[in-house]
């Protein structure tokens, strides 16, 4: 497998960044994964959108050309022939230097860009066919960092917390922030399905003129969803949600780019609902599957 590595097409094995770079020493970057379908990277741009405003509101760098981003995606689906892959795009500042106090800045250094592809993580049907168990993390979000709602590198105590998930045998952590209320999974975002609405936390970009910033990511899979429910004229409401708004609904469910929909059936020792996977949760799944193939599909009918 090759990866693109600031413009060029490198063996995996020969790719090499510097080790002055800001992404190494600092964790300072973003990155979008996104799924490819029919050699085509489900909603590239809408990505590659989130990105730019992310590297704009956090100053990571004003450099980043989206063409030229995109461009990259499609070269590396190319290049090796990929039909289906999980791909990862993944931002750095580039090599940095501490700044100085009373030193002007120094000219921005040029960012490092990276796109790699692997195979696609491949899920046990039963997570789909019975659901799974999600724990609620230990940790909490702070909707007062700034860096809350962006897809950083700074992702250590998310996998921790699906890490200690896994361990006791659960498919994710759901993290509270730290009044309390529901924001997200560790890798996910979650929708709640109650009296015939679809409720999910808000997300950054959200919140109501001088309210509190929301430290959740909105999810491009979150946003298909919710494009899909208003289709089917399910009444979706974006909102602060409780832990008791979560263990008494009829059904959970949470999406990312990797399984795309996962039923939840139960929060720790709560049940869910029956505790079975719920008509909504899978009617949305399903209708999602066809998006993806349907825009997927006619990007690759556009490309030859």
């Amino acid at each position: 497998m090759h990866v693109y590595l600031n413009g060029q097409m490198v063996p995996e094995d020969k790719a090499m960044v510097s080790v002055h770079d800001a992404g190494f020493q600092h964790g300072v970057g973003l990155f979008e994964t996104m799924g490819v379908y029919h050699a085509a990277a489900f909603r590239v741009q809408a990505h590659l959108k989130r990105l730019d405003r992310s590297a704009r509101e956090l100053g990571l760098t004003r450099q980043l050309d989206l063409q030229d981003l995109e461009e990259a995606v499609a070269k590396t689906i190319r290049h090796n022939g990929l039909t289906r892959a999980r791909l990862r795009l993944t931002v750095t500042p580039g090599n940095t230097r501490p700044a100085v106090p009373g030193q002007q800045d120094s000219p921005a250094p040029t960012p490092t860009v990276l796109v790699d592809a692997t195979e696609p993580t491949v899920y046990d049907p039963a997570y789909f066919q019975r659901g799974v168990t999600v724990l609620i993390a230990s940790a909490s979000a702070n909707p007062f960092d700034p860096t809350s709602g962006h897809k950083t590198l700074a992702y250590w105590g998310r996998l921790r917390a699906l890490r200690q998930a896994a361990a006791a045998g659960a498919g994710e952590a759901v993290w509270l922030d730290v009044n309390n209320y529901v924001a997200s999974g560790s890798v996910s975002n979650v929708f709640l399905v109650k009296g015939g609405r679809l409720l999910t936390p808000l997300a950054r970009g959200e919140e109501a003129r001088g309210g509190i910033p929301a430290p959740v990511l909105p999810g491009i899979t979150r946003a298909a969803i919710i494009e899909l429910a208003e289709v089917e004229n399910l009444p979706v409401q974006r909102q602060m949600l409780t832990i008791n708004d979560l263990l008494d609904a009829d059904e959970v469910f949470l999406t990312n780019s990797s399984w795309l929909v996962l039923p939840v059936t139960r929060v720790e020792k709560k049940s869910i609902g029956d505790g079975r996977v719920g008509p909504v949760t899978d009617r949305l799944r399903v209708a999602l599957q066809g998006l993806i193939e349907r825009e997927t599909s006619l990007r690759e009918s556009k490309a030859v």
